[in-house]
């Protein structure tokens, strides 16, 4: 473990040190070709850095932040786009932050919103109402922790849902620490990444407006809009160019998903993972055509909307997305992971004890 960490070090001093290369180079490198040339390099070993990271997470979210988000905001920035791009004056260590970090700044004038958050004046106990939901999920991570000591003794069915749960509220947490620290040393005010998935009405609710959204901002200028932008132009008709767009964004999001489950279980793909984004990329196709045909005429009640897309997602994730834990020995290594933190953390509150008690 001891060496681990040192690498974990070793690894996001490589990535301040690249990414004060790539901000080096914005005022010296006209956008276009040439510097996308001089962050060739950057990118490719930005995909290379995980692999020096054996532990489920600081693999994962090294892989997650640097490999995956980082690269595509680079791709970006090559192009004079993205959030890298967007105000000439940024300072280093905000282009650090938000190349390598889950965050995004949040819009001095929004535009107005259909479901507006919460007034001005009730800012501090919306805060207050996030900070205890952050610790309400972590208190019910550590209980499932507690319970997975015993998951021989539970249907394997149980344990996956279990899984499901353990992901989306460490995913929550994971970003909120995140964006916590950028607020903290930068001063900034920063986007939430998740908003209430499981009240999601459609596949295009959850996936577009609830789940993740810093990857759906992230995919929607790297590849969302090209794929729409080319098929556009090939074909005149911009009508149904959503379509194929969409489709192709969820495959860019299995191929990176198959490459942080590589980085973490070091073994050639058995693609149940591309195939439960294919899926629900064919779903929601299917789903914004059918919209499209009625024109929005024909929707289901709220209530049951809601409920078929919670029972669709979880059903699918269930069957195809975390068996891969199992099978890959994610989650044992994993729970040794837990146990080596909390060795640590016991053994650190003895010394603490022993010091204050001398």
């Amino acid at each position: 473990m001891e060496g681990e960490k040192l690498n974990f070090i070793k690894v996001w001093v490589s990535v301040f040190i690249s990414l004060s290369y790539c901000y080096a180079i914005r005022n010296k490198a006209p956008k276009g070709t040439k510097r996308l040339l001089l962050l060739l390099p950057v990118i490719c070993f930005f995909l290379y850095l995980p692999l020096n990271l054996s532990t489920v997470h600081l693999c994962g979210n090294t892989a997650f932040f640097v490999s995956w988000l980082a690269n595509f905001k680079l791709l970006l920035f090559a192009f004079g786009k993205g959030p890298l791009s967007s105000d000439p004056s940024i300072s280093l260590p905000l282009f650090i932050a938000l190349s390598s970090l889950p965050i995004r700044l949040i819009q001095k004038n929004p535009p107005p919103k259909p479901n507006p958050r919460p007034p001005a004046n009730n800012k501090n106990e919306y805060g207050a109402h996030q900070k205890l939901s952050y610790v309400i999920k972590g208190l019910i991570v550590a209980l499932m922790v507690r319970v997975y000591d015993y998951k021989d003794e539970i249907p394997l069915g149980v344990i996956l849902v279990l899984y499901a749960f353990h992901v989306y509220f460490m995913l929550e947490i994971i970003l909120a620490v995140a964006a916590w620290v950028a607020r903290t040393v930068l001063g900034v005010e920063l986007e939430p990444q998740f908003n209430e998935p499981y009240l999601a009405t459609s596949l295009q609710d959850f996936w577009g407006k609830r789940w993740n959204l810093m990857v759906t901002r992230i995919l929607r200028p790297t590849v969302y809009e090209p794929t729409l932008h080319a098929i556009t132009m090939v074909t005149g008709n911009r009508e149904w160019a959503p379509l194929p767009a969409v489709f192709a964004t969820f495959v860019a999001s299995a191929v990176m998903h198959e490459l942080i489950f590589y980085y973490i279980c070091r073994a050639p793909p058995t693609w149940e993972i591309t195939w439960f984004f294919l899926l629900h990329g064919a779903c929601l196709t299917a789903e914004i055509a059918l919209k499209k045909a009625s024109k929005g005429r024909w929707q289901l009640p709220r209530v049951l909307s809601r409920a078929l897309t919670v029972v669709f997602v979880m059903v699918t994730a269930l069957w195809l997305f975390f068996p891969k834990f199992v099978k890959g020995k994610i989650d044992v290594r994993a729970f040794e992971e837990y146990a080596a933190l909390s060795a640590f953390a016991r053994d650190l509150g003895w010394r603490i004890m022993h010091v204050f008690g001398r």
